[in-house]
């Protein structure tokens, strides 16, 4: 069974910094492509970044040069570093797996296939 925790949302202003985490449980983590996705209320969700087990990366236009996802494969731990918030940032945050190894997904083609629970990030203006 793979489980999927996040941590690391919260309260910052606009123009601040937060990292959010996900750690994963599992032996899929390190050969398995994974992803953050957010949802705002009343908007639909949508995928932020991706990344392939062997790093290669994703981004929505919306956080290009703002937002890092990396991996840490050792410490099954995804990670989210978001740099330069905006008010319209603020969302619950989550992080997903696909079931399928060694894929390379792009972000339209990746498919979030276990997820968790979700870490809230608001940005005040």
């Amino acid at each position: 069974q793979v489980q999927l925790v996040e941590s690391g949302g919260g309260l910052v202003q606009a123009g601040g910094s937060l990292r959010l985490s996900c750690a994963a449980s599992g032996r899929l983590f390190s050969t398995n492509a994974m992803g953050w996705y957010r949802q705002a209320p009343g908007k639909e969700r949508e995928v932020v970044a991706v990344i392939s087990a062997g790093s290669r990366t994703h981004y929505a236009d919306s956080v290009k040069g703002r937002f890092t996802i990396s991996r840490d494969n050792a410490k099954n731990t995804l990670y989210l570093q978001m740099n330069s918030l905006k008010p319209e940032d603020t969302a619950m945050y989550y992080c997903a797996a696909n079931r399928n190894p060694f894929t390379i997904p792009t972000l339209t083609s990746f498919k979030g296939d276990y997820w968790g629970q979700g870490t809230q990030v608001t940005v005040s203006s």
